[in-house]
């Protein structure tokens, strides 16, 4: 992989190469490579599916350890199941294998791009559910004193597309616990009211695992949401903007009409909605560049084929100056960006 360019390991498909790049296999691998990058006075990035990533056209000067780690344990009691998941196991043939086996809690999360190590790192959700409703530890290397341990959930800060495994603890995921449900004969209970709609269903309603996992999987896919080789308008990194979170005031002064939701104190708004209705619709480019708005959802950046970084990060400024101009709201990038690109 010595002439690899980033751009072939991340979902956007943009980002030169890196300086020197390492491929964990097994778990011992992962820990080695990454003691190995610590030694060293360079930067270092670990990569899993290369879903979250904006890396820049100059792409990453130091080390970059690919992990590839395999495995699940699943130990069952009389109230559920602990499972124990490699880092490097891809997430959505994860959720496969727990409605396959008959353990409940994840088919909500079906069709997310990445690996497993890297969702507590955004506590990602949808459809109802977030990873904190299920994640009990992280298997830990700490960067800071080199060594693993196994971190509680608790001590994670999870919140909404958060943690301090984004903000602050610096390390590597090694592997993920969680602590699922056994499927029973009346099934898991719809959390989301446009997943129920599209079900057919009354919100709480339980409804059987496959059948969420497929219906969420049939949503996701309308909205170019499932990456998909042969059709650009997928090459994203899903979400890019998360949802703006405002005060209760600064929410008054929104339209009528816009989508809101209370978080404690506070109100979250629709990133979509804002981007849309400050004028930047489905399907918009900026003249000129090979980036544009998906054509089936307003927050998925796309590459349409041959994009720069440079591009994808001049046409996120275009939507956050667009939106603040038009509602005075600062959108927020969702995936980790590496380089300059969008200070």
């Amino acid at each position: 992989m010595a002439d690899t360019t980033l751009a072939e390991l991340t979902t956007l498909r943009v980002g030169g190469p890196a300086g020197r790049l390492l491929v964990a296999d097994t778990t011992d691998e992962l820990v080695a490579h990454v003691v190995d990058a610590w030694s060293d006075e360079d930067d270092w990035l670990v990569l899993g599916g290369g879903s979250n990533l904006l890396v820049a056209d100059q792409g990453f000067p130091g080390t970059v350890v690919v992990v590839r780690t395999r495995g699940i344990d699943a130990e069952t009691d009389a109230d559920g199941v602990t499972v124990r998941v490699a880092a490097g196991e891809p997430w959505d043939a994860f959720i496969a294998t727990t409605v396959e086996r008959g353990w409940t809690g994840l088919e909500a999360l079906s069709g997310i791009p990445g690996t497993v190590g890297a969702a507590p790192v955004q506590n990602i959700g949808a459809y109802g559910v977030e990873l904190s409703d299920v994640l009990t530890a992280v298997d830990f290397l700490d960067a800071e004193t080199g060594e693993r341990s196994w971190v509680p959930a608790s001590e994670l800060a999870l919140g909404y597309r958060t943690s301090t495994l984004k903000h602050g603890r610096r390390g590597v995921v090694l592997t993920v616990e969680f602590r699922l449900g056994t499927a029973t004969g009346d099934g898991v209970p719809v959390r989301y009211a446009q997943l129920a709609g599209s079900l057919g269903v009354e919100l709480g309603t339980r409804v059987a695992p496959a059948d969420v996992r497929a219906e969420v999987l049939r949503l996701r896919g309308s909205k170019g949401m499932v990456l998909d080789d042969a059709d650009p308008d997928t090459w994203s990194a899903g979400s890019f903007f998360t949802n703006p979170i405002v005060s209760a005031e600064f929410a008054r002064t929104m339209p009528v009409d816009a989508p809101r939701w209370q978080v404690g104190d506070d109100v979250k708004l629709s990133a979509a909605w804002l981007i849309e209705h400050a004028g930047v619709h489905r399907g918009y480019g900026v003249p000129g560049s090979r980036a544009g708005i998906s054509t089936k959802h307003t927050l998925a950046l796309t590459n349409r084929g041959g994009a720069t970084a440079a591009q994808v990060a001049e046409l996120a400024r275009y939507v956050q100056v667009t939106v603040a101009n038009r509602f005075g709201v600062t959108l927020v990038p969702e995936p980790v960006v590496v380089g300059d690109l969008l200070a």
